[in-house]
């Protein structure tokens, strides 16, 4: 039987950073739990996910991502990403010159219908595809569309105090934890007091609002992972699904119901 193209092209990045073409898309599986160490390329990167969860980290903020977005890395950007479920990922490498529009920093991306039906066409196109033919024009068509795709502010800022640092990285492991300042005070070798000047000044906001966003990107996995939603508000602190429905819809822009779906 003979592959087709996506079978037989590379699965290793650095394949794709010297492409003679404005984009190359690179398809590759992941099992549950799977981490990549912090690393960059020398192309920007739209890093996407058709079926799992991904949570991705830089030196400054974190995202937890669904199918339904991606994340869009300038080229050098150091960044680690953890597999939750089996991911299956859809990787554009894209020339910083092939469009005037791309984003300038690390940002979430809503992944539009026609943006995954894109991408899913052009890892079924050779690498060096013929830039006069249907693969030129879906690529020019995923330039447009990331250029326009809406901007997500869903990210979790991360602070470079180690202090405070050492507090954050154990709440993102821990989402559920009802430790207080006082209680971290001890792990962090600071006063409650100081974690929260810390709190507002690195990170513009407070710690409990930092925990919500927390919360809220981790309810935002077990939802698309499959969990009830009765469950889901239970375990992040809520006595109702309509509550903590209210706040979810506030805080991250869409409804859990429109996870669901």
């Amino acid at each position: 039987m003979t592959k087709s193209p996506r079978h037989l092209r590379s699965t290793d990045a650095n394949d794709y950073q010297l492409v003679p073409r404005p984009l190359g898309a690179m398809s590759k599986s992941f099992p549950d739990g799977w981490e990549i160490a912090p690393h960059h390329h020398a192309r920007d990167q739209f890093v996407y996910a058709v079926t799992g969860v991904m949570r991705l980290r830089t030196r400054d903020e974190a995202w937890i991502v669904p199918p339904d977005r991606a994340v869009y890395l300038p080229a050098r950007t150091d960044h680690s990403i953890s597999m939750r479920g089996r991911v299956e990922m859809r990787t554009l490498y894209i020339s910083r010159a092939a469009h005037d529009a791309l984003p300038e920093a690390p940002t979430v991306l809503e992944v539009s219908p026609l943006l995954r039906e894109l991408v899913l066409a052009l890892i079924e196109e050779p690498v060096d595809y013929d830039e006069q033919g249907r693969a030129g024009a879906v690529a020019f068509l995923i330039l447009t569309e990331i250029a326009r795709a809406r901007r997500l502010s869903l990210m979790i800022p991360m602070p470079r105090d180690p202090r405070l640092l050492r507090v954050c990285n154990a709440l993102l492991a821990d989402p559920a934890s009802r430790v207080t300042l006082d209680g971290w005070s001890e792990q962090a070798g600071a006063s409650a007091r100081t974690l929260a000047r810390l709190f507002e000044a690195e990170l513009g906001m407070s710690f409990a609002a930092w925990r919500q966003r927390v919360r809220f990107h981790n309810a935002l996995e077990a939802i698309v992972g499959g969990a009830p939603i009765a469950r889901v508000a239970e375990r992040n602190g809520y006595r109702s699904s309509s509550a903590f429905s209210a706040a979810f819809r506030k805080a991250m822009g869409q409804a859990p119901s429109a996870l669901r779906a």
